[in-house]
């Protein structure tokens, strides 16, 4: 076991406890490149390392009177279901282009948390947006399940610009719903793999030790200064995994182009010939001699 990814992991608390969110983009990585997991498996013990640390956080949050449980809930109860299927379909999806999608939402996110809201968050009605939260929610959900991210940079502007609710409460109540989520993606995720619980319980134990301090940051930190903070937080590791998988895909991407004059011919060739063969199978009938042939397995 890593001495520092244990060191590191208390940066997962701190990011937790203090921007609300932002642990499990930490953690997927720690736990493959310092611990030496595999992607899958990252993912899934990361949404228990998240899911525990949060449940940490967002106590702490609630005895400083910064979590609403049922806002929390409503939006909790949609992920929850999202989480589920998320966590069983995740093996099904290539990772690479979640993560750069998942990027890519990371910096519209970043954008409209810096941006703010002129006036602060005004009240809002409970039912005026509750729709929204609950679609999000789902949405959250089922992106926390497939790529073992908690959500909260997604949570947060939705509870601070739907829900109305102050950034403080925004953050402890984002912490309430990431272990909501988390716990039903990982119930996903057992289907298909197999965690190491000594790993994940030791990883756990400095994520909480990390929460404990980035709560008490918010308590020391201006509310405009911890919004624009947590956006800047977000913008930088989207920057990040947007540099590193954008090249994994263009580099996977070049080693399948030709390099030589002939190979460039050939895959011309095919291409035509392919397209001639889309023309054809447009004009021509297709009786039933073409079924049984495809039916035996011949010309495929």
């Amino acid at each position: 076991m890593s001495l520092l990814g244990l060191v590191l992991a208390v940066g997962i608390g701190v990011a937790l406890g203090f921007f609300g969110g932002g642990g499990s983009i930490l953690t997927v990585p720690l736990l493959v490149y310092v611990f030496g997991l595999e992607p899958k498996l990252a993912i899934a013990s990361s949404l228990v390392v998240v899911g525990v640390a949060s449940c940490s956080g967002a106590f702490q949050h609630w005895r400083a009177g910064n979590l609403r449980p049922r806002t929390g809930l409503l939006f909790g109860a949609a992920g929850m279901a999202g989480a589920y299927l998320g966590g069983r379909t995740g093996a099904l999806l290539d990772g690479g282009v979640l993560l750069l999608l998942f990027a890519s939402m990371m910096v519209l996110t970043s954008l409209a948390m810096w941006r703010g809201r002129g006036g602060g968050a005004a009240p809002v009605a409970a039912g005026a947006n509750g729709w929204k939260l609950t679609a999000q929610g789902f949405g959250v959900g089922l992106f926390t399940g497939l790529v073992g991210a908690g959500g909260g940079f997604l949570i947060v502007p939705a509870l601070a610009l739907w829900a109305g609710l102050p950034m403080a409460a925004a953050v402890g109540t984002s912490l309430f719903i990431i272990a909501l989520n988390t716990g039903a993606g990982f119930l996903g995720y057992l289907s298909h793999v197999s965690v190491d619980f000594g790993l994940i319980a030791a990883v756990t134990a400095c994520a909480i030790g990390g929460s404990f301090l980035g709560t008490r940051l918010t308590r020391v930190v201006a509310p405009a200064s911890l919004r624009r903070g947590f956006a800047g937080f977000v913008l930088v590791m989207a920057a990040l995994i947007l540099v590193r998988e954008g090249a994994a895909v263009v580099a996977a991407a070049r080693a399948a182009l030709p390099e030589t004059a002939p190979q460039v011919v050939f895959a011309l060739l095919m291409l035509g010939v392919g397209i001639l063969a889309g023309r054809v199978s447009r004009t021509t009938g297709g009786g039933p001699e073409s079924e049984l042939v495809f039916e035996r397995g011949e010309g495929i």
